[in-house]
């Protein structure tokens, strides 16, 4: 294993993460931003266009994580590298998002 490898996990438990709320909202018929809404990121995109999203992040996931070097659920520099891609994404999303959903006290920027 190198450190490109951890890398790679990182990244792609950061496109994991970003690929659950947009499927699960495009799959219930609920808009949601994706990059390609106006303004991007901000502006709400269809159901369709967010299942095609998360299931292109799903696809990236796995090609980071499954494709690249020999990811072991057992090996715990691996999973910690998916995770804290995980997180941190979540905690990047959540800062985002939480203003324009309700779910932060802060004012939309």
């Amino acid at each position: 294993m190198t450190v490109l490898h951890l890398v790679s996990y990182f990244i792609g438990g950061a496109f994991l993460t970003n690929a659950m709320p947009h499927f699960v909202r495009g799959v219930t018929g609920l808009p949601f931003q994706t990059p390609f809404a106006s303004p991007p990121g901000r502006g709400l995109s269809t159901s369709t266009l967010n299942v095609l999203w998360g299931f292109l992040n799903l696809i990236v996931f796995y090609l980071l994580v499954c494709q690249v070097g020999d990811f072991g659920l057992r090996d715990a520099a691996d999973v910690l590298a998916l995770g804290l891609g995980m997180l941190a994404m979540g905690l990047f999303a959540a800062r985002h998002f939480g203003p324009l959903h309700g779910g932060d006290l802060r004012t939309p920027q």
